[in-house]
């Protein structure tokens, strides 16, 4: 047993990706800077971890609100008993949030406990949900929020650099010829194109006969083909997902945004996706991820983690993705100086592939250094109400 004597909410503020890039132009009005709030617990052992919850990417101040509100039930209690004390957050929270904001910080509390655990018996995460099951893992290149073709270049060097040949980009139904453009220009460096529609947070969502639309017109222009499309229509409707994944001959995923194992299961039973992507820092933590992977096991479908927030929601993931035995993950390709400052050599990644971490816990650093050069700003939030800065049209991208 290791009580736990202390819970601190941490908001830190950092740099991020480039200013003309086209999703920070859409969803950062107040310029590239991206915030980011973590859970850290003390054990009356001396040991600390950290989690993190995505939902301060958007409302920091509505995290640290859950956060706080949260504290008083975990202090004094074992923070070795982790079913327990999530258990505890759930009695309290599910109630008025079964689903959504909540979840994210009980992610946040779980993977800081998880972390906790690791660093308390000097092991990995992973070893914890019963050891890796590989020593490397395949990278997929996450970005593609390109409006200019120096952008995308860019992109493709460091992609070329790492040796990962799947690149992820982000395309709007209308971004035929541009979409058509980044297929061949990856294909001549052996490189495989999938695409993110981006409909987590479009209301109302496109619907499935634009995304047949879309698919047939790209793949009429080029050769090439998609190797995934994810998130292209409404996150509330996995009806259209089924429908989708019948009309068309790529692959169809999704997952993000589901904060419940329940409702992602149900999906997955569904036939909703060809394959899922739960993200630990949303679900309800790394053991629900699991959940997902134990489950996905027995239907046979893949389970590719998403990991787009900082440090502690990346890796938190990738120790899921290695206890679960994932085939591909995720690789966030926008700089963010902070994330890399956590995670340090803890995410190395080496001919395509993500190296299995070996640091006790999740591996990550926080120093008091680091949170001086990072101070929260109360206005580097993401916005989900998008400015539409009209990105150029498309047809500047037609041969």
């Amino acid at each position: 047993m290791a009580k736990i004597t202390r819970v601190r909410c941490v908001l830190l503020s950092s740099p991020y990706a480039d200013a003309d890039e086209r999703e920070i132009k859409a969803c950062f009005p107040n310029g590239p800077k991206r915030t980011i709030g973590m859970v850290e617990v003390t054990l009356d052992n001396g040991v600390t971890g950290i989690g993190e919850g995505y939902l301060a990417v958007f409302a920091p101040l509505v995290f640290k609100s859950i956060v706080d509100l949260c504290t008083p039930l975990m202090l004094g209690k074992d923070g070795l008993d982790i079913p327990r004390r999530v258990k505890d957050l759930r009695s309290l929270c599910d109630y008025w949030s079964l689903q959504g904001a909540a979840r994210h910080v009980i992610s946040a509390f779980e993977a800081a406990l998880q972390d906790a655990r690791g660093k308390s018996l000097g092991v990995p995460v992973y070893d914890l949900l019963g050891g890796a099951k590989n020593d490397s893992i395949q990278i997929y290149g996450s970005g593609g929020c390109c409006d200019a073709r120096h952008q995308f270049i860019r992109e493709l060097d460091l992609l070329s650099a790492k040796g990962i040949g799947i690149y992820k980009i982000r395309s709007l139904k209308r971004d035929i010829w541009r979409t058509v453009w980044a297929l061949e220009v990856s294909a001549k460096r052996g490189i495989r194109v999938a695409v993110d529609m981006c409909q987590n947070l479009a209301d109302p969502p496109q619907p499935v006969d634009d995304v047949v639309a879309f698919v047939e017109a790209v793949h009429a222009r080029t050769e090439q083909r998609m190797l995934f499309l994810e998130e292209a229509v409404g996150p509330d409707s996995p009806e259209a997902f089924r429908e989708l994944r019948q009309r068309i001959d790529v692959p169809v995923c999704g997952g993000e945004i589901i904060t419940t194992p329940k409702e992602m299961i149900e999906r997955m039973r569904a036939g909703a996706y060809a394959f899922v992507q739960p993200d630990a820092s949303v679900i309800g933590g790394i053991s629900a991820v699991m959940e997902i992977f134990t489950v996905a096991d027995a239907l046979k479908i893949d389970v590719v983690v998403h990991a787009w927030g900082g440090a502690a929601a990346i890796m938190a993931n990738y120790h899921a993705a290695f206890a679960g035995g994932g085939g591909l993950v995720e690789f966030p390709m926008l700089d963010f100086p902070l994330g890399r400052e956590m995670i340090g050599d803890q995410g190395r990644i080496e001919n395509g592939r993500l190296l299995r971490p070996t640091a006790p816990g999740l591996g990550l650093t926080l120093t008091p250094e680091i949170e001086a050069r990072y101070p929260f700003d109360e206005s580097a939030v993401y916005c989900c109400v998008l400015n539409d800065w009209g990105p150029p049209p498309d047809d500047h991208w037609e041969p």
